[in-house]
């Protein structure tokens, strides 16, 4: 079986469960280390997640992977993670989660802009770009990325 394959049965194991917890499973990576395969399970929420809510998905996944097949025999080292500021939004609730942090965005033709994010709905987010306010649709967006700022003046 392929890693895309067991990627996506990992997925269809862990994703229900996971929403119970009131936990978005955001990323799933699978890969081989050695004669070890390391299992990387990101997760997020609304308000983003505690330690206490990394363990307790920790301990369920450990749980829902012992009772199904989907890792077969080989061996795997587990981590259950918030996702990092790196990764890319991509969905309505990456943008609403990020509300007040500055992005950059790239859009189909190559332009970039960068600013703070304002609101987000399910369709569209409003930027402000150098006191500007800028609606942009998801659907133009190619690309977009959290900046990672690291003397931010709280306003």
């Amino acid at each position: 079986m392929s890693i895309e394959q067991t990627r996506d049965r990992l997925a269809k194991v862990l994703e229900a469960p996971m929403a119970d917890f009131g936990l978005d499973v955001e990323a799933i990576e699978l890969s081989n280390a050695g004669r070890r395969r390391v299992l990387r399970v990101a997760v997020d929420q609304d308000g983003g997640v505690t330690l206490d809510d990394i363990a307790e998905a920790t301990v369920e996944v450990s749980r829902l992977l012992d009772e199904s097949d989907v890792m077969g025999q080989q061996p795997y080292l587990l981590e259950v993670t918030s996702p990092g500021t790196d990764r890319p939004l991509t969905l309505p609730r990456h943008w609403r989660r990020n509300q007040g942090r500055l992005v950059k965005v790239t859009d189909h033709d190559g332009q970039s802009v960068t600013g703070r994010i304002l609101r987000s709905d399910d369709d569209t987010t409003t930027l402000d770009v150098d006191g500007t306010e800028q609606t942009l649709a998801y659907g133009d967006v190619a690309k977009a990325r959290v900046q990672v700022e690291l003397n931010r003046k709280e306003s």
